[in-house]
């Protein structure tokens, strides 16, 4: 690639000649002489080959051409500045970058708010979000792919901060031969129909979480999926409130009257990578994390489901 021609600082001078309405005003305004001013500006017109001033009266406008110049050179510069405040804060010990891996079943909405809340405060560090389920995510821990983790596993060795239950509802289409049954359902009932799993990512000790062990059994490979099958009529599954609320509110999914177990309460937490010290970002994204989590538990209940 061919070196540019012209510096970032030839684009601040020719920003401060039209911003500050003159050589004179720029001069003043970057603590240099006038003449400097006019050198540079005068030398960069003749590196481009394109002429940016004009002299309009007595005064200098800018081109058509020195126009769009203008306007893509201030994003350059802007990020350029960036890139430089972005050092400064890593030679202080900020991350340039989170990892943050999560149980697909974890609630998306708490996550958007804790990372909207984190971005003003990030100072350029970014998130790296990272989707599995169940064993998949503390794999991803493990091998130190991650510096965060949200599991609803306990994990072995790793200290877990709590955070909210989830409530997993077992249902099905209201046309289900479960519902036609227009009783009260057993688990012997369940055993004898075709339950949607979703497949657990992990590759080393993947687990059948929730599966009864019934003979049909489709497994599936995201909560979406599972949630389009159920709903179109194929099989029963025990499925996130949230994810399928929707569903619920539409009458596409109706929750099982079971007599126990219709409602599973796995509660979730907050891991950390134990072999990295946490910088500052990561520290700041934690307490987000846990403020809204909590934000959500003292949110106002919906109204219960009725199986009826």
């Amino acid at each position: 690639m061919k070196a540019p021609r012209v510096t970032l600082d030839q684009w601040r001078t020719l920003q401060a000649v039209v911003d500050h309405s003159g050589f004179a005003q720029a001069a003043e305004a970057l603590h240099r002489s006038q003449s400097s001013v006019s050198y540079t500006v005068a030398r960069m017109q003749e590196q481009l080959g394109v002429p940016l001033l004009r002299i309009d009266g007595r005064k200098a406008v800018l081109t058509e051409a020195g126009e769009v110049l203008l306007r893509r050179s201030r994003h350059l510069v802007k990020q350029a500045s960036q890139l430089e405040e972005l050092a400064h804060h890593m030679e202080q010990g900020w991350e340039a970058e989170v990892r943050l891996v999560v149980d697909a079943a974890y609630p998306t909405a708490n996550l958007v708010r804790a990372l909207s809340a984190f971005m003003p405060q990030s100072r350029g560090c970014r998130v790296r979000l990272r989707e599995e389920v169940l064993s998949g995510v503390e794999e991803v821990l493990r091998e130190g792919s991650a510096d965060l983790a949200i599991s609803s596993l306990d994990l072995t060795g790793y200290l877990g901060m709590e955070l909210s239950e989830v409530d997993f509802i077992a249902v099905a289409h209201p046309e289900h031969p479960l519902h036609r049954l227009q009783r009260t359902i057993s688990f012997q009932d369940l055993e004898s129909q075709m339950q949607v799993v979703i497949r657990d990512s992990g590759r080393l000790q993947p687990r059948d979480v929730g599966w009864l062990g019934a003979e049909q059994r489709w497994t599936v490979g995201s909560l979406s999926t599972a949630r389009t099958f159920v709903s179109s009529g194929l099989g029963f599954a025990w499925l996130p409130q949230h994810v399928i609320s929707r569903e619920l509110q539409e009458g596409l999914l109706k929750p099982l009257p079971m007599e126990q177990g219709g409602i599973r309460k796995p509660r979730f937490y907050l891991y950390s990578n134990k072999d990295r010290v946490l910088g500052p970002a990561t520290q700041i994204l934690i307490e987000l994390i846990k403020n809204f989590d909590n934000a959500a538990l003292d949110a106002p209940f919906a109204a219960p489901l009725s199986a009826n």
